[in-house]
């Protein structure tokens, strides 16, 4: 609806000058009613905007964690306040609205076109990019609807990532190092390795960086690929070469960034109930048979001792 629109944009001006101007959630109320005043019509959806202001100021913290997961290369301070707040309102309609009301695809192109009217000549690319990767987070809801055009991977940018199924032994059982995002899952410790000498020197690396851990890369025990939406490059293809890795039981201590929130020694009996991505469930299983079979192995080694 066109009305809808033109209340988005009006809440998208409230809630800049609420941002700039660090205004309480009672002034910022009588902001939009200012603002409705001036640029609203008499068809304005005065009830689509209270409950879209209420509910990005109540979800802030949580929006904010996703746009620092899907835009790590960009701290939430230097992304320009017009584009935070269009992130903001984009993403609380996409991942907290009514989809029947509001189409995930029709929250992404209404975000599109508020940078492309207020933000800058890049603006309408980044929130593509970031609303884009939320998108592919989420299973990509609604991507079947209306067809669409298919990626050709061969022809995207390559990204060379490493990962790791950290384990460590303790009071005579394996435990697993696994990292908790703002989506809700939890995954594996992972990061680009371009520039390292060897896959295993780049993953050692990243769990040192994320986890804090010192840990002896061992053999690879899966890999995967997938597209992905950057917000400065677009669409790339994203590699990612999984390994077992041993350390010490020692504390973890997490380098919260790219949107995770925490991180978590569990005991291999514990992680068959943990919420996983779908893609990483086949690694971790290969992983943990490996642990098992290895337990295996000792014990027979210790009865024929």
């Amino acid at each position: 609806m066109a009305n809808r629109h033109l209340a988005r944009s009006i809440v998208l001006q409230t809630l800049f000058e609420w941002d700039t101007m660090h205004a309480s959630e009672k002034d910022t109320f009588a902001i939009l009613a200012r603002n409705v005043e001036e640029f609203g019509s008499g068809d304005v959806d005065q009830s689509f905007m209270n409950g879209l202001l209420s509910g990005v100021l109540t979800k802030k913290s949580d929006i904010d964690l996703v746009i620092e997961k899907a835009a790590p290369e960009w701290p939430l301070e230097r992304i320009a306040p017009i584009d935070r707040n269009i992130l903001r309102l984009g993403l609380h309609e996409l991942l907290f609205a009514d989809r029947t009301q509001v189409p995930a695809k029709v929250a992404i192109n209404e975000a599109i076109e508020l940078a492309k009217t207020f933000g800058g000549d890049s603006s309408g690319r980044f929130v593509n990019g970031v609303l884009g990767a939320v998108y592919k987070e989420l299973g990509e809801p609604g991507k079947n609807e209306h067809g669409g055009k298919k990626v050709k991977r061969e022809e995207l940018p390559l990204e060379k990532m490493g990962g790791a199924i950290v384990y460590a032994k303790h009071e005579g059982q394996y435990y697993l190092a696994l990292v908790h995002d703002v989506f809700g899952h939890w995954t594996l410790s992972k990061g680009h390795i371009e520039e390292d000498a060897t896959p295993q020197t780049g993953v050692a690396r990243v769990i040192k960086e994320e986890l804090g851990l010192t840990a002896s890369v061992g053999a690879q025990v899966g890999e995967n690929e997938y597209v992905a939406s950057h917000p400065e490059k677009g669409k790339v293809r994203k590699h990612v070469w999984f390994f077992l890795a041993s350390s010490n039981f020692e504390p973890l201590q997490l380098k919260k960034s790219g949107g995770l929130d925490d991180a978590k020694w569990f005991r291999l009996q514990d992680i068959i109930d943990l919420n996983f991505y779908d893609d990483m469930l086949p690694i971790v299983t290969v992983a943990v048979q490996k642990l098992l079979d290895h337990a295996g192995a000792a014990r027979e080694t210790q009865l024929h001792a």
